[in-house]
Protein backbone atom coordinates (compact mmCIF):
# COMPACT_ATOMS: atom_id res chain seq x y z
CA UNK A 1 0.00 0.00 0.00
CA UNK A 2 2.88 2.40 0.62
CA UNK A 3 4.60 1.95 -2.73
CA UNK A 4 5.32 5.31 -4.38
CA UNK A 5 2.86 6.14 -7.14
CA UNK A 6 5.65 6.49 -9.76
CA UNK A 7 6.87 2.94 -9.12
CA UNK A 8 3.31 1.60 -9.20
CA UNK A 9 2.61 3.49 -12.44
CA UNK A 10 5.75 2.03 -14.03
CA UNK A 11 4.37 -1.45 -13.36
CA UNK A 12 1.00 -0.45 -14.83
CA UNK A 13 2.80 0.91 -17.89
CA UNK A 14 4.57 -2.44 -18.29
CA UNK A 15 1.20 -4.19 -18.46
CA UNK A 16 -0.08 -1.73 -21.07
CA UNK A 17 3.10 -2.19 -23.14
CA UNK A 18 2.18 -5.89 -23.44
CA UNK A 19 -1.60 -5.49 -23.51
CA UNK A 20 -1.97 -6.56 -27.14
CA UNK A 21 -0.38 -9.91 -26.23
CA UNK A 22 -2.76 -10.55 -23.33
CA UNK A 23 -6.21 -12.10 -23.42
CA UNK A 24 -8.83 -9.51 -22.35
CA UNK A 25 -9.60 -11.29 -19.07
CA UNK A 26 -5.86 -11.53 -18.28
CA UNK A 27 -5.43 -7.79 -18.88
CA UNK A 28 -8.30 -7.04 -16.50
CA UNK A 29 -6.93 -9.49 -13.91
CA UNK A 30 -3.44 -7.96 -13.99
CA UNK A 31 -4.66 -4.38 -13.79
CA UNK A 32 -7.07 -5.26 -10.98
CA UNK A 33 -4.24 -6.93 -9.04
CA UNK A 34 -2.16 -3.75 -9.25
CA UNK A 35 -5.16 -1.56 -8.46
CA UNK A 36 -5.71 -3.51 -5.24
CA UNK A 37 -2.30 -2.31 -4.06
CA UNK A 38 -3.57 1.28 -3.99
CA UNK A 39 -6.06 2.82 -1.54
CA UNK A 40 -9.68 1.90 -2.23
CA UNK A 41 -10.69 5.29 -3.72
CA UNK A 42 -7.42 5.91 -5.60
CA UNK A 43 -8.37 7.82 -8.75
CA UNK A 44 -5.46 6.49 -10.81
CA UNK A 45 -6.24 2.89 -9.93
CA UNK A 46 -9.92 3.32 -10.79
CA UNK A 47 -8.96 4.97 -14.08
CA UNK A 48 -6.67 2.06 -15.00
CA UNK A 49 -9.39 -0.44 -14.11
CA UNK A 50 -11.76 1.42 -16.42
CA UNK A 51 -9.19 1.39 -19.22
CA UNK A 52 -8.65 -2.35 -18.83
CA UNK A 53 -12.36 -3.06 -19.02
CA UNK A 54 -12.78 -0.72 -21.96
CA UNK A 55 -10.01 -2.56 -23.80
CA UNK A 56 -11.59 -5.91 -22.88
CA UNK A 57 -14.97 -4.83 -24.25
CA UNK A 58 -16.60 -4.54 -20.82
CA UNK A 59 -18.03 -1.07 -21.42
CA UNK A 60 -20.67 -1.10 -18.67
CA UNK A 61 -18.01 -1.87 -16.07
CA UNK A 62 -15.62 0.66 -17.64
CA UNK A 63 -18.27 3.38 -17.35
CA UNK A 64 -18.53 2.88 -13.60
CA UNK A 65 -14.77 3.05 -13.08
CA UNK A 66 -14.36 6.15 -15.26
CA UNK A 67 -17.17 7.92 -13.42
CA UNK A 68 -15.73 6.96 -10.03
CA UNK A 69 -12.24 8.12 -10.99
CA UNK A 70 -13.55 11.45 -12.27
CA UNK A 71 -15.76 11.93 -9.20
CA UNK A 72 -12.71 11.95 -6.92
CA UNK A 73 -11.37 15.11 -8.56
CA UNK A 74 -7.89 13.66 -8.01
CA UNK A 75 -6.82 12.76 -11.55
CA UNK A 76 -4.01 14.79 -13.06
CA UNK A 77 -5.05 16.92 -16.04
CA UNK A 78 -3.93 14.39 -18.66
CA UNK A 79 -5.71 11.44 -17.04
CA UNK A 80 -8.79 13.56 -16.31
CA UNK A 81 -9.02 14.44 -20.02
CA UNK A 82 -8.44 10.82 -21.04
CA UNK A 83 -11.04 9.54 -18.55
CA UNK A 84 -13.59 12.04 -19.83
CA UNK A 85 -12.96 11.23 -23.50
CA UNK A 86 -12.96 7.50 -22.82
CA UNK A 87 -16.17 7.83 -20.81
CA UNK A 88 -17.75 9.67 -23.73
CA UNK A 89 -16.63 6.94 -26.10
CA UNK A 90 -17.85 4.20 -23.78
CA UNK A 91 -21.24 5.87 -23.48
CA UNK A 92 -21.45 5.97 -27.28
CA UNK A 93 -20.72 2.24 -27.47
CA UNK A 94 -23.42 1.64 -24.88
CA UNK A 95 -25.91 3.58 -27.00
CA UNK A 96 -26.15 6.42 -24.46
CA UNK A 97 -25.62 8.99 -27.19
CA UNK A 98 -27.11 12.03 -25.43
CA UNK A 99 -24.98 11.35 -22.35
CA UNK A 100 -21.90 10.88 -24.54
CA UNK A 101 -22.55 14.18 -26.27
CA UNK A 102 -23.09 15.98 -22.95
CA UNK A 103 -19.86 14.64 -21.42
CA UNK A 104 -17.77 15.57 -24.46
CA UNK A 105 -19.38 19.01 -24.89
CA UNK A 106 -18.72 19.76 -21.22
CA UNK A 107 -15.08 18.77 -21.71
CA UNK A 108 -14.72 21.04 -24.73
CA UNK A 109 -16.52 23.91 -22.96
CA UNK A 110 -14.13 23.48 -20.04
CA UNK A 111 -11.20 23.96 -22.42
CA UNK A 112 -12.49 27.43 -23.28
CA UNK A 113 -12.77 28.60 -19.68
CA UNK A 114 -10.06 31.01 -18.52
CA UNK A 115 -7.26 29.26 -16.67
CA UNK A 116 -8.09 25.78 -17.94
CA UNK A 117 -5.78 23.67 -20.04
CA UNK A 118 -7.09 22.24 -23.32
CA UNK A 119 -5.52 18.82 -22.84
CA UNK A 120 -6.38 16.43 -25.69
CA UNK A 121 -8.59 19.10 -27.27
CA UNK A 122 -8.64 17.72 -30.81
CA UNK A 123 -9.11 14.22 -29.43
CA UNK A 124 -12.22 15.37 -27.58
CA UNK A 125 -13.48 16.93 -30.83
CA UNK A 126 -12.86 13.66 -32.68
CA UNK A 127 -14.87 11.65 -30.16
CA UNK A 128 -17.71 14.18 -30.18
CA UNK A 129 -17.70 13.87 -33.99
CA UNK A 130 -18.00 10.08 -33.62
CA UNK A 131 -20.97 10.57 -31.29
CA UNK A 132 -22.58 12.94 -33.78
CA UNK A 133 -22.07 10.34 -36.52
CA UNK A 134 -23.78 7.75 -34.32
CA UNK A 135 -26.63 10.24 -33.86
CA UNK A 136 -26.97 10.61 -37.63
CA UNK A 137 -25.46 14.11 -37.64
CA UNK A 138 -22.80 13.56 -40.31
CA UNK A 139 -22.69 17.18 -41.48
CA UNK A 140 -21.98 18.47 -37.98
CA UNK A 141 -19.41 15.72 -37.42
CA UNK A 142 -17.61 16.64 -40.64
CA UNK A 143 -17.70 20.31 -39.70
CA UNK A 144 -16.20 19.61 -36.30
CA UNK A 145 -13.43 17.50 -37.81
CA UNK A 146 -12.72 20.21 -40.39
CA UNK A 147 -12.44 22.74 -37.56
CA UNK A 148 -9.73 20.57 -36.00
CA UNK A 149 -7.96 20.25 -39.35
CA UNK A 150 -8.16 23.91 -40.39
CA UNK A 151 -5.28 25.24 -38.24
CA UNK A 152 -2.93 22.65 -39.76
CA UNK A 153 -3.61 23.55 -43.39
CA UNK A 154 -0.93 25.40 -45.33
CA UNK A 155 -3.59 27.47 -47.13
CA UNK A 156 -7.32 28.21 -46.79
CA UNK A 157 -7.28 27.97 -42.99
CA UNK A 158 -9.75 30.79 -42.47
CA UNK A 159 -12.09 29.63 -45.24
CA UNK A 160 -12.23 26.06 -43.96
CA UNK A 161 -12.66 27.24 -40.35
CA UNK A 162 -15.53 29.56 -41.31
CA UNK A 163 -17.31 26.87 -43.29
CA UNK A 164 -16.80 24.36 -40.48
CA UNK A 165 -18.44 26.86 -38.11
CA UNK A 166 -21.44 27.05 -40.44
CA UNK A 167 -21.91 23.27 -40.22
CA UNK A 168 -21.57 22.97 -36.47
CA UNK A 169 -22.48 26.30 -34.91
CA UNK A 170 -19.80 25.61 -32.29
CA UNK A 171 -16.27 24.44 -33.08
CA UNK A 172 -14.53 25.08 -29.77
CA UNK A 173 -11.74 26.93 -31.57
CA UNK A 174 -8.90 27.84 -29.25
Amino acid sequence: MNEPVASWQARVDEIWARASDLAPEELVRRVDALAQERPERDAGAMFERGCARDTAGLEEEAEQFYRAALATGDLDEYRRARATIQLGSTLRWLGKLDDSERVLREELDRHLEPGHVATLHDEAKAFLALTWLAQGRAGEAAGLLLSALAPRLSRYRRSVAQQAQEWTGQTWAL
